[in-house]
């Protein structure tokens, strides 16, 4: 019989924290807690495979589920003396997500379970409140009407604040027992005349309610954005967990809080969080209320008058500090935990690795090692290489003044500026047409996600720094500013109001999510420092990993941008991208018309001096380090014009006829280009082309020597050969001209020819083509055109939906199709170092950036990866995490 349930409490537990992949993060946590001795409410934990069962049963609950709930159930009564459903000191109940990594606010929650026209009374005699009472029941009947009935929770709100507007209230700790009672049936009116049926009062009816809704929470728009964002396989599914509710709202000694044990955007070794008083936990995470500080600390550089946690509920505090350092000592990385006080008796709720932004990632990987908590490698493996994408971007540069609209609190650090928008449906749009917003919320919810992840950075004017929308932008490492409390948006109208400005969508802020202010219009960035503890991360992952991280760099500034980032060469140069810039695009369509050989020569030798100094800035920039240069390989007519309005342009301006340059330009067309004449075969067509780059980077390898003293090792890489006898044609060509260079600089150059291997055939020919090549270079992201027949032009049409469908998990375009494309980089490696086995062999798509297909690289044995200049520092953590991870297996 498959055991389904997991149970904790009274210093027990069935599961542990190991169990995450079972019992899910959450789960598995609670379940640790418990066995540690601390307090934890009692409860159990529906494990993650009962997910998926749910799902192919038809989105219905075993008999088998539910006989083993129920008996969980009655271990909870056993233990706090209640009875679930009864009249008399009923037993209320949570129900929860967990999946085995945090998604928080992605999926469903349910409180107050239990509940009904029978239960509220008993409740508020067990209590003596019975305004606490009606308060909770009206709160379930609202949570469970929106998440499991489908009412939308806005149904609700309006009739809430109708009510408190008519009693004249302005905040929801006014209404008395009676009037609550009121806002009850109000809602169950409701409830029947939009839905044509009743509140249910049975408990158990109730139940499987809710644990429905939550197991399909796992495939809510929002679950599924969060996890195509998150690379999350669908197929993990997430647990449920059924908990005894405990009360941070039974009066003025009873509260709620969330708290980090260090400061989750600097880093800092210090309490930190928010709590509020008679109040339950999804008041703080949803930002209805301004929360209070838990520490004297934090109140005081919040600016806040209003009592912390630590002045307000010493003894609480006390021994909920005792918990965090014993949490966080006992788990060795900073902790996110949910609290509850139930009349001055704390309650822990939850427990996990908490969210943070990359410069608090790296100070409290740093500080533990200096601690003792964890090792340099353990170090390296706390950072996300993605994450680092936040440190390299912009800053506010201090020196310009500043025109400050509003404050609010500074939830995600580094900043952004964008054009207002207050949908995420707009921000989606904007991102679209290639313009940078600002979203604009009064809070966000889930259901913004899609919109988060487009804006540039998020600004809201309610919540605090363990809201919503600050948890997701520090996950997303985009800017944020929550709780801007001097500002106000009007929805209606469209407008920001700010101190002493009325600014409408599409007006220009800028955000500064370090400082939480926001300002009036563009501001002037800088360039972020990579020292101290970013440094310090660097240097032990540099001394981990063995595969050399080079860039994709096209000109000098592109190459010194990756140097200061670390890169160790240059893996791909596309030539290419060279003859686009200023006259130089005239030229190399002088080339291209010319009506022969001869023609093509006279043009090729104005290009020549060109590719040379640029050839010899790389060089210079670069000297002592390896540069692959890839020879031309795109299709001729991308440098043709397009529309009969640039045809004319360009005609008038080479002096020929319109019509005359539209015959070549449909002469030069295919049907499909990326599969037509293009790379080597271009350059068997045209061998004078291959022959002015050669000479190029040749005469450029014997000036930057006699500029820097160092020899240049030029790496010439011919793209697109399916056959040896292609890559022997052009080789020849590159022999022959580099014998002529070096006879005239009377200097010998020392360089390697090799290819990019891009085509299957190639692939799977690669013991025959090793006998030219000299190197192989894994051009990813046409081997992945190729292999899955598939433009990755046009993929994103239906890549979309085979991820939302499950036919497959991942965009093969971003991270690499292991099974298909990565066996063929396998097996071309192993044939390719079989022929010759001192075979240097990279990878230079844009997997080379991508973390999970560094480790595939890693396994395989590659020497070295090359990504765009900004993703050398991802790629160089992820190299080193690579090396770790293979030796703990």
């Amino acid at each position: 019989m498959t055991k389904w349930v997991y149970k904790f409490g009274n210093g027990e537990a069935e599961g542990r924290a190991v169990d995450r992949e079972l019992l899910g993060g959450k789960g598995a946590n609670l379940a640790e807690m418990s066995s540690l001795g601390l307090p934890v409410p009692p409860g159990l934990t529906i494990v993650a495979d009962a997910c998926s069962a749910y799902f192919k049963r038809g989105s219905s609950i075993d008999d088998e589920l539910k006989r083993q709930v129920l008996a969980g159930i009655e271990s909870i009564e056993a233990i706090t003396g209640t009875k679930f459903g009864a009249g008399h000191r009923p037993l209320l109940l949570s129900v929860r997500s967990g999946a085995r990594v945090s998604m928080p606010g992605m999926m469903d929650t349910v409180l107050n379970l239990g509940l009904n026209d029978e239960t509220v009374q008993a409740l508020g005699h067990d209590a003596g409140d019975a305004r606490f009472a009606w308060d909770s029941y009206r709160r379930f009947i609202q949570m469970y009407s929106d998440v499991v009935m489908g009412l939308d929770n806005d149904v609700f709100e309006e009739i809430l604040e109708d009510e408190k507007a008519r009693l004249g209230y302005e905040y929801d700790t006014e209404l008395t027992a009676g009037e609550w009672q009121h806002v009850v049936t109000l809602y169950k009116d409701v409830i029947e005349e939009e839905l044509g049926k009743e509140f249910p009062q049975d408990p158990e009816v109730q139940l499987w309610g809710a644990v429905g809704s939550v197991f399909s929470s796992w495939k809510s728009a929002r679950a599924v954005t969060y996890r195509q964002l998150h690379n999350i396989p669908e197929g993990w599914g997430t647990a449920v967990n059924v908990q005894a509710m405990v009360f941070g709202n039974l009066g003025n000694a009873s509260a709620t809080g969330v708290a980090f044990t260090r400061n989750p955007s600097t880093g800092e070794r210090s309490l930190y969080g928010e709590f509020l008083v008679n109040a339950q936990g999804e008041d703080v995470v949803a930002g209805i209320r301004t929360p209070q500080s838990i520490t004297e600390e934090g109140r005081i550089s919040s600016g806040s008058d209003r009592p912390s946690m630590e002045k307000l509920m010493p003894e609480a505090f006390k021994e909920f500090s005792q918990i965090c350092d014993r949490l966080e000592q006992h788990y060795r990385d900073m902790q996110d935990i949910e609290f509850t006080i139930e009349r001055g008796k704390l309650w822990m709720l939850q427990t996990r690795s908490g969210k943070r932004s990359t410069r608090a990632a790296m100070k409290i990987a740093v500080d533990m090692v200096d601690e003792g908590l964890i090792t340099e490698r353990e170090a390296v493996l706390r950072i996300d290489p993605a994450s680092l994408d936040q440190l390299l971007h912009p800053t506010i540069d201090p020196r310009v003044p500043r025109e400050v609209i509003g404050t609010g609190l500074p939830a995600s650090p580094g900043a952004a500026t964008g054009e207002i928008v207050f949908t995420a449906e707009e921000a989606v749009v904007a991102e679209e047409e290639g313009r940078k917003v600002i979203l604009l919320r009064v809070e966000t919810s889930p259901e913004d996600i899609h919109g988060m992840h487009a804006a540039e950075g998020i600004l809201t004017t309610r919540g605090g720094m363990t809201s919503h929308a600050a948890v997701v932008a520090r996950g997303m490492g985009i800017p944020c500013v929550v709780g801007a409390g001097t500002m106000r948006i009007d929805l209606r109208n469209e407008r920001l109001i700010g101190i002493g400005v009325t600014l409408q969508k599409g007006d220009v802020i800028t955000i500064d999510g370090s400082a939480g202010q926001v300002l009036k219009g563009e501001v002037q960035m800088v360039q972020p420092e990579l020292s101290g503890d970013f440094g310090r991360i660097m240097q032990w992952a540099d001394s981990v990993r063995r595969m050399t991280v080079r860039t994709n760099a096209d000109t000098p500034a592109d190459a010194r941008a990756a140097r200061s980032f670390g890169a160790e060469g240059i893996g791909l140069c596309r030539t290419e991208h060279m003859f686009f810039e200023g006259e130089r695009i005239h030229v190399m369509r002088e080339m291209i018309l010319a009506e022969d050989e001869l023609g093509r020569r006279a043009a090729l030798d104005k290009l020549l001096p060109i590719q040379r100094l640029d050839f010899t800035g790389l060089f210079n920039v670069m000297h002592g380090l390896p540069v692959t240069i890839r020879l031309l390989d795109p299709p001729l007519h991308e440098f043709l014009p397009k529309t009969e309005e640039e045809i004319a342009d360009v005609a008038a301006a080479m002096g020929m006829e319109a019509t005359a340059l539209r015959h070549r330009v449909d002469a030069l067309h295919e049907f499909n280009p990326m599969l037509g004449h293009r790379g080597c075969r271009l350059a068997i067509s045209y061998p004078e082309i291959v022959e002015m780059q050669a000479r190029a980077i040749f005469e450029a390898a014997v000036a930057a020597a006699h500029e820097t003293g160092a020899p240049v090792v030029p790496e010439i890489m011919v793209p697109l050969v399916g056959l040896r006898s292609e890559l022997d044609y052009v080789k020849d060509r590159i022999d022959a001209i580099a014998r002529d260079v070096m006879n005239e600089a009377k200097m010998r150059i020392d360089y390697l020819v090799g290819t990019m291997i891009e085509l299957p055939r190639a692939a799977l020919r690669a013991h025959i083509i090793a006998e030219a090549a000299e190197f192989f270079s894994f051009g990813t992201n046409d081997l992945t055109q190729t292999t899955f027949g598939i433009s990755r032009d046009d993929a994103s049409a239906f890549i979309p939906t085979y991820q939302r469908k499950g036919i497959i998990e991942h965009d093969p375009f971003i991270s690499l199709d292991f099974d298909g494309v990565g066996e063929l980089i396998r097996i071309a490696a192993e044939r390719g170092r079989r022929t010759r086995n001192d075979m240097k062999l990279g990878i230079c798509g844009e997997h080379g950036g991508d973390p999970a297909s560094i480790h595939f690289c890693e396994d395989i044995g590659l020497d070295y990866v090359s990504c765009s200049p900004f993703r050398v520092p991802i790629a160089r953590l992820a190299a080193a995490q690579a090396v770790i991870r293979a030796a703990q297996r």
